[in-house]
């Protein structure tokens, strides 16, 4: 039942394999694109009780020696701090440019050891073998890499493509259900960017999608990946229509930024929060309908998303705050955020010149909602 599609990249195209068991077969699945049969694993600690040692044990069965070091979980662990120490560990275990790393986890786990793999005696590869649902559908593919800093996410990285994508749909039985709505959020993305019948079928299938019932769970990672690859295919290095997929997260960016990326705001939760605000703007700059921006905010209720900024313990929101985060945005040219922005369900583009004034009206009205 193993389902693969390609990310069409000339030299550096690859597969993209997506199906149940995947962890057991890793080590077959793997060995095609090894230079050399020795790997290093880097995963987490909430990731290796579950699934470490049944990747080892597969790669054992396929005679390719291994590795492995854990991190701390959580987004916290994707900073200067922890690349340090892990690119210290690879040294340390003697890693050569022939020696694959193998990326078990989240997105957390799968931008920060990608990362490791570009600048480690300036490349070695790497595979991904994603373990979250927003790991599978999106950060897993594609090649972009990289750690936060305390101005912001993902501001410190590279482009740098995995060997192979190995989305093994059973790893998602294990998610919490706030993980596994977090990453539907980015399921919901590509429906929304230019694919309406997929957010039809998502309004109907939700349901299954989230019960992890295997047709609709492989469907939903296959189509959100196709949509990814298709676009990465186009556009490897976001100089303009990969810029699409970025539909609510530059909003969402502020969000986790201003709680400094500490778990109370899932990456997911965040971005869900901004889909919902980049239609509400485009609907009050008369883009969109109306009745498109109360769709996603009905769908983002229906699924247990949020629609609103959570009441925080010791947080108060500011939007002239969250205003100044997304001025630190990577899409940010010649002092001009580019938005996201919708003339209706799947038909996002790009936009530069939002007037400031809206974009605060927006975020001041959603602000005086939060935790209501």
């Amino acid at each position: 039942m193993t389902s693969k599609l390609q990310v069409d990249l000339g030299e550096r195209s690859y597969d993209i394999l997506a199906g149940p068991g995947l962890i057991e077969q890793a080590g077959e699945r793997i060995l095609p694109v090894l230079d050399r049969k020795r790997v290093f694993i880097v995963t987490d600690a909430n990731v290796a009780p579950l699934y470490l040692k049944r990747l080892e044990d597969s790669l054992t069965k396929s005679g390719i020696d291994h590795a492995s070091h854990i991190l701390p979980a959580g987004e916290a662990t994707k900073d200067f701090a922890h690349l340090e120490s892990l690119i210290d560990v690879l040294l340390a275990a003697k890693v050569e440019r022939s020696t694959t790393l193998l990326a078990l986890g989240g997105g957390v786990i799968g931008d920060l050891a990608g990362f490791a793999a570009a600048i480690l005696l300036r490349g070695v590869p790497f595979v991904q073998i994603p373990t979250t649902l927003l790991s599978q559908v999106d950060s897993s593919v594609g090649g972009k890499t990289g750690i936060n800093t305390k101005r912001g996410k993902n501001l410190v990285g590279a482009f740098y493509q995995p060997r192979l994508v190995l989305a093994d749909t059973l790893a998602l039985a294990t998610l919490p259900g706030r993980e596994l709505r977090a990453g539907y959020a980015e399921v919901m993305k590509y429906g929304l960017i230019d694919d309406p019948a997929f957010f039809d079928w998502l309004e109907q299938n939700h349901r299954n999608v989230l019960d992890l019932k295997p047709d609709a769970i492989l469907q939903a990672v296959l189509a959100s990946c196709a949509a990814k690859a298709r676009i990465v295919g186009q556009d490897e290095r976001e100089s303009g229509l990969r810029a699409l997929l970025n539909l609510g997260h530059t909003f969402g960016h502020a969000f986790e930024a201003e709680l400094g990326y500490d778990g109370r705001m899932l990456h997911g939760e965040a971005v869900a929060l901004g889909m919902l605000l980049a239609f509400d703007l485009s609907a009050r700059l008369g883009l969109s309908p109306q009745e498109d921006a109360s769709r996603v905010a009905a769908h983002l209720a229906q699924t247990g998303l949020p629609v609103r900024l959570p009441a925080v313990a010791g947080q108060s929101w500011d939007a002239e705050k969250l205003l100044a985060h997304m001025t630190l945005d990577k899409k940010v040219k010649d002092g001009k955020i580019t938005f996201v922005l919708a003339r209706g369900i799947g038909q996002s583009f790009l936009e530069r010149n939002v007037p400031e004034e809206a974009v605060r009206a927006v975020m001041q009205d959603f602000v005086k909602m939060a935790g209501s």
